[in-house]
């Protein structure tokens, strides 16, 4: 039924209670492809501004270390994945995180989003919006959200 599934990831640990669920379901249905998806958001003007202030270099380098950190985090998380047996690959993507998992889920014939929701309501969420939310409304496939109390181990 699945034979692509992206798991979108942040780096925050409440993203990466997704991996337990995505880890049965690929195993669960001999997942071809695994997608470990992490997006790189462009920085604040705030952070533009103080990185300015520091100097002309530091705006590149605070990028490139960002940059480098997103496909080095995606990377480890590939590798654990490969270490279970399970045929994944990392892809880091330049924007805005709804948009790119959404644009990338329909460009690569994605079969399934599995991701976390950070469990925001209220002020929280209307001020910071939910890219679950926005994926799981926009989406063309299936998304499965995982809730934070929905964030356990499996056991083996």
């Amino acid at each position: 039924m699945y034979r692509k599934i992206l798991i979108p990831l942040d780096g925050s640990e409440l993203a990466e209670c997704s991996l337990e669920h995505a880890k049965a379901i690929a195993q669960g249905c001999n997942v071809a492809d695994v997608i470990v998806f992490r997006v790189i958001e462009p920085p604040s003007t705030q952070t533009l501004a103080a990185l300015a202030e520091a100097g002309d270099d530091s705006v590149r380098k605070a990028e490139m270390q960002n940059k480098q950190a997103a496909r080095d985090y995606v990377s480890k998380v590939e590798n654990n994945l490969k270490t279970q047996g399970i045929a994944s690959r990392p892809v880091t993507a330049e924007g805005g995180a709804a948009d790119e998992i959404l644009s990338y889920s329909e460009k690569n014939s994605i079969d399934l989003i599995i991701m976390s929701t950070h469990g925001r309501s209220g002020l929280s969420r209307f001020l910071f919006g939910s890219v679950a939310e926005k994926v799981s409304r926009h989406s063309h496939v299936p998304v499965l959200l995982i809730s934070p109390e929905g964030c356990r181990t499996f056991a083996p």
